[in-house]
């Protein structure tokens, strides 16, 4: 027997992990095996995968409690190729396949959600049968092999006497049913290659890297089976202004040494507008001010609120002077308001330091 998939070893985590360790451990093995940072490498690829399906399960509260208690079993549902036995009948249902997409964004469709439609080449249910399989006027009749209960009684003959073993049907592999009739179209199978528009609702919040599934959506199964999902797997646009820290959106802000030492008013964008803040006199360099209110919304399920626009502030020392303002900054040189005392010191430099601990 296969050994079971653990989902906290994928993500590298103890069972006790905590929802924003678990996050966090998640984002980290996502970057790592990150399709685009591994072109062509189908073990990564895996592994992507993997920490995809392992962090859609752990980070439900109530998938994580069946899978603690179940296993995979708990939380696999209705997924791979046949849906299994069910209706109390037997009968095997066919699953189609799961399909796998990107889609880009950007900040601003990230921080509202953005509905997307997509031409999607898949198996589509035949448009003559209707996904039946069977010609024009038939419809699929009972198993006369197993009467439609999709299993037959086999009896064999051991050491302990007569056993009764349960086996799928030979004849109609399952399904219950059989077609004698079959739509030459789509030669019986009840599905074509064809295009559909698909419409993907990606909610407020995604980040790189996330997969959004979309259920039913993919490949339309055999015989009027349940279609697959579509699994849709986010990637950021670069902003030209903003860089994201989860929730919260970083923008660097260069002043000049005049608007420092004196104070302005400056405005800032924002993703929908622009913000205006005041530069108090005497602003450090490493001063962070923020926005509150004005980054992302937590993605439904993760967090709550939404984050900030964090202004970074850093001050521009000029590369050349004239001659004229060499004279200015040298007659001010050794004027005691220009020397920094301890405490200026120590709030600077503990805040680079805070800024490369993160």
């Amino acid at each position: 027997m296969a050994e079971e998939t653990d989902y906290y070893k994928i993500l590298g985590v103890e069972r006790t992990a905590t929802a924003d360790e678990i996050k966090r451990a998640y984002k980290k093995v996502a970057i790592k095996y990150h399709p685009d940072r591994n072109p062509g490498d189908k073990e990564a690829e895996e592994k992507f995968k993997q920490a995809a399906q392992a962090y859609d399960v752990l980070r439900d509260p109530d998938k994580r409690a069946r899978y603690d208690q179940f296993g995979a079993a708990g939380v696999d549902g209705a997924a791979g190729g046949f849906g299994g036995f069910g209706g109390g009948r037997g009968q095997r249902q066919y699953r189609g396949s799961d399909m796998r997409m990107k889609v880009r964004l950007t900040l601003e469709e990230i921080s509202t959600g953005v509905t997307k439609k997509f031409k999607v080449r898949k198996d589509i249910a035949c448009t003559e049968c209707h996904g039946t399989g069977c010609a024009s006027g038939h419809s699929p009749e009972t198993c006369p092999t197993c009467h439609g209960q999709g299993y037959v009684i086999q009896s064999r003959r051991s050491f302990l006497g007569m056993m009764q073993t349960q086996e799928v049907c030979p004849n109609c592999h399952g399904e219950g049913t059989v077609i004698k009739h079959t739509c030459s179209h789509c030669h019986g199978e009840g599905v074509t290659s064809g295009e559909e528009i698909v419409e993907i609702k990606i909610p407020a919040g995604v980040a790189e890297g996330m997969v959004v599934n979309v259920p039913g959506k993919g490949n339309a199964a055999k015989h009027g089976g349940v279609p697959g999902d579509i699994q849709v797997l986010i990637e950021e646009e670069p902003h030209k202004d903003f860089i994201r820290d989860d929730t919260d959106l970083i923008y660097n802000l260069l002043l000049t040494v005049s608007q420092a030492a004196l104070g302005d008013t400056i405005d800032i964008p924002t993703l929908t507008s622009k913000a205006r803040i005041k530069i108090e006199p005497g602003t450090q360099p490493g001063t962070a001010l923020r926005l509150r209110g004005k980054g992302l919304p937590a993605v439904q399920g993760y967090g709550v609120g939404t984050g900030d626009i964090v202004v970074n502030i850093s001050v521009y020392i000029p590369e050349h002077l004239t001659k004229e303002e060499r004279k200015a900054f040298e007659a001010l040189r050794e004027n005691d308001h220009m020397q920094p005392n301890d405490s200026i010191k120590d709030k600077i430099f503990r805040a680079f330091r805070n800024y490369f601990d993160k």
